[in-house]
């Protein structure tokens, strides 16, 4: 019998909120697939299991927060062997927010359990009702009256068997509902869209944000919606709610950096004649979805100095540096509601420069979106910070510790330029570096910058 736990999603997570279960007990679930949505300072992201077997009995329920380590369910391993099932892939020695709780279940926690909101244990104007968080979901879903079942198992708790039946039984019983984003939920609490008459189109039927968007327009002429639960209030307001907890969570990161992390800074100008000449001839030969961004070759670039030149490409953890298992670049995105998050670009110098292309445009719709995966915001071993979409020309980052560099771009402008003794006009980006004096020197950093340089002029080896 293994454990999933609340995971570690970043060096800055310390706890996180259960949204919701994915996967009902006794269903099959293979290594990667997601089985919950959590809810951290920055995000809601989709937490995958890292151990296959069966979804055992809940421990948690949702909205529930609670702190990194802490069990949330039992999964029944094919081996029977207790794993740790719901712990984000990261390298090693990468500290991931505080040391776990022991897993041996105290009889009471050292520590309240904060809920963000309770789940209901009574229907009003009925009596308790013994269910569990799953039993009410697939109540909900079956169109199934819970206050007028009465439970057969021990002590009249409602069973699944008892909402197979009551769901037979009732001839208007709804058919059960498509799966629905925690985004779409939260957009439909904001327009008053009824999910019920909302059609799917993500995967498997699945309601997405787009869908109750496209419902909600039809909806001016609709009466307005009753009033709504504190529940739907809040989860209408995620700027509101989810922005000052995004920026006390940043704050904490990077006090920590510039307080614990002995900075230094290098930066130099690339010309970018060359690549901007072969990125054009590509993108005029290529179909609309297929064009390249400048973003795709400078990402590229930075990869493989990284892959060249791994010293910058690791942690600082217990004193000590330990290279990172490939390249995986942590990408920083700007969030519309405020603030950023970094998404991981796993083994970005092994992709081709059309893949990392698409890879790019996944990452950041879906971190916009909140449609992240647990995987998808951890293990990074080196952040680009790429402002030149802004219109910045420099920029100098803080390094995300545990790791010790960051690379940062800016927009590529025109300048006057000598090449040959003559001057002329060419395009140019400054790229900096910032990293960490306790892992590396200015030399190593020169040589990563030169590596980049070096690269960018050959783009048709990317």
């Amino acid at each position: 019998m293994g454990e999933f736990t609340m995971p570690s999603l970043g060096a800055d997570m310390d706890e996180g909120t259960l949204v919701e279960w994915l996967v009902e007990p006794g269903a099959p679930i293979r290594r990667g697939d997601p089985v919950a949505v959590v809810e951290t300072a920055k995000s809601t992201i989709e937490v995958e299991c890292f151990e296959s077997g069966t979804m055992g009995r809940p421990l948690v329920e949702p909205g529930t927060t609670v702190p990194v380590g802490t069990p949330l369910a039992l999964i029944e391993t094919a081996a029977g062997t207790r794993g740790k099932a719901g712990r984000a892939r990261k390298p090693r020695k990468e500290p991931q927010g505080p040391p776990a709780p022991e897993r041996t279940r105290p009889a009471e926690p050292a520590e309240p359990v904060r809920t963000r909101e309770p789940v209901a244990s009574e229907a009003p104007g009925h009596g308790h009702v013994e269910a569990g968080p799953l039993i009410r979901h697939l109540a909900e879903e079956g169109g199934v009256d819970l206050a007028a079942l009465r439970g057969s198992g021990p002590g009249g708790r409602v069973t699944r068997a008892d909402i197979e039946r009551a769901a037979a039984a009732a001839p208007t019983a709804r058919a059960p509902r498509a799966r629905v984003t925690p985004l779409a939920r939260r957009r439909a609490a904001e327009l008053g869209v009824d999910l019920s008459s909302v059609a799917g189109t993500g995967k498997d039927a699945a309601i997405r944000a787009e869908d109750v968007s496209r419902a909600a327009s039809g909806h001016a002429g609709a009466p307005s919606p009753p009033p709504r639960t504190t529940a739907a209030v809040r989860a209408s307001r995620p700027s509101e709610d989810q922005a000052p907890a995004m920026r006390r969570a940043i704050a904490r990161l990077m006090s920590r950096a510039n307080r614990d992390v002995p900075h230094y800074y290098l930066s130099t100008t690339v010309e970018m004649a060359v690549p901007m000449d072969w990125l054009h001839d590509r993108n005029r030969h290529s179909p609309m979805s297929e064009r390249l961004l400048p973003a795709a070759l400078l990402l590229k670039a930075a990869a493989l100095a990284a892959h060249e030149v791994p010293e910058l490409n690791g942690f600082w953890t217990d004193d000590r540096f330990t290279a990172g298992e490939g390249v995986h670049l942590g990408v920083a995105v700007s969030l519309r509601g405020g603030g950023l998050i970094a998404p991981v670009l796993r083994g970005a110098d092994t992709l081709e420069v059309p893949a990392l292309m698409s890879a790019l445009k996944d990452l950041v719709s879906r971190a916009r979106t909140g449609r992240l995966r647990g995987s998808e915001v951890s293990g990074a071993t080196l952040t680009v910070t790429n402002l030149g979409d802004q219109g910045v020309e420099t920029v100098f980052g803080v390094v995300h510790p545990p790791q010790v560099a960051l690379v940062g771009f800016g927009r590529v402008v025109d300048r006057p330029w000598a090449v040959d003794g003559l001057l002329g006009v060419r395009p140019v980006v400054t790229v900096t570096l910032s990293a960490d004096h306790r892992a590396t020197d200015g030399a190593v950093g020169a040589r990563y910058l030169t590596s980049v340089d070096r690269l960018l002029q050959n783009p048709e080896k990317l």
